[in-house]
């Protein structure tokens, strides 16, 4: 007798036929718990470093006063960072069920137009990379080894740009055709997700800069602001798979006894 388990992405009512739910979960629920699960985990680090490591973790070189930890500072102390790692750990695996989920969403619906067939491939190697890039910030602390942590990060948000701007692109052209009001609605809060990450970016960026080259006080204290902000802005986008995904399920079956592979 051969068992196997496999998932699959449901649209609407399906026929199992003799396949056997074991369990059967909203793609929405997925969605949400996958987005929930780094926010809490965020929000929990930053108010432990805040409340009871609030000198080491506001600490820099300059030695002025910052009000605020920068999340590299709020995930690397104890127990702040096994509480993130476990949050990412628990998120990880969901967030590649997701970008495959869209990969096979594109594939669907471009299967005739090349270019954004060939975008929806581009944009599934930065969901990725971008998930990788967060595991290698996640388990790699800056207080452990700071320039793969710095690596991690920057491959976070290179390819979190990318695949914000490449996804924009594909619902423009499927908000083009379609009818469907939740897709003109995910479209358009992915826009805002997108623009208000990019300009947090680039405050954030500004900061740092400033915080560096002159050591003025607070600098550091508004590179941690934006730095929540991308962060959050990022968790928004994602969260639009709520609409795209709405009708949909994930089921794991084990085929009925006997039947053969």
């Amino acid at each position: 007798m051969n068992l196997m388990s496999q998932s699959r992405m449901l649209q609407g009512p399906h026929v199992l036929g003799h396949d056997k739910p074991l369990i059967r979960l909203s793609f929405t629920s997925c969605v949400v718990g996958t987005v929930c699960l780094p926010l809490l985990g965020l929000i929990t680090c930053i108010f432990i470093s805040s409340v009871f490591h609030f000198q080491d973790s506001t600490d820099t070189h300059c030695k002025v006063p910052n009000y605020l930890p920068s999340i590299s500072a709020s995930i690397s102390l104890s127990p702040e960072c096994h509480i993130w790692r476990f949050c990412i750990g628990l998120h990880s695996a969901p967030r590649f069920l997701v970008a495959v989920a869209y990969f096979n969403f594109y594939k669907g619906r471009f299967s005739t137009r090349f270019t954004e067939w060939l975008l929806s491939c581009l944009n599934f190697m930065c969901a990725i990379t971008e998930n990788f890039g967060l595991l290698l910030l996640t388990y790699v602390s800056s207080i452990e080894t700071y320039l793969v942590h710095k690596e991690g990060f920057v491959l976070f948000i290179a390819s979190s740009v990318i695949h914000m701007v490449l996804t924009c692109r594909l619902w423009l052209v499927i908000k083009k055709y379609s009818l469907i009001p939740e897709d003109v609605k995910s479209f358009y809060w992915k826009i805002r997700c997108l623009v208000l990450n990019i300009a947090f970016c680039c405050l954030a960026a500004y900061f740092y800069w400033k915080h560096n080259m002159y050591c003025e006080p607070g600098s550091y204290t508004f590179f941690a602001l934006f730095e929540y902000c991308v962060v959050f802005s990022n968790m928004a986008f994602h969260l639009t798979a709520f609409w795209d995904f709405k009708s949909r399920e994930m089921v794991v079956i084990s085929p009925e006894e006997g039947k053969d592979f």
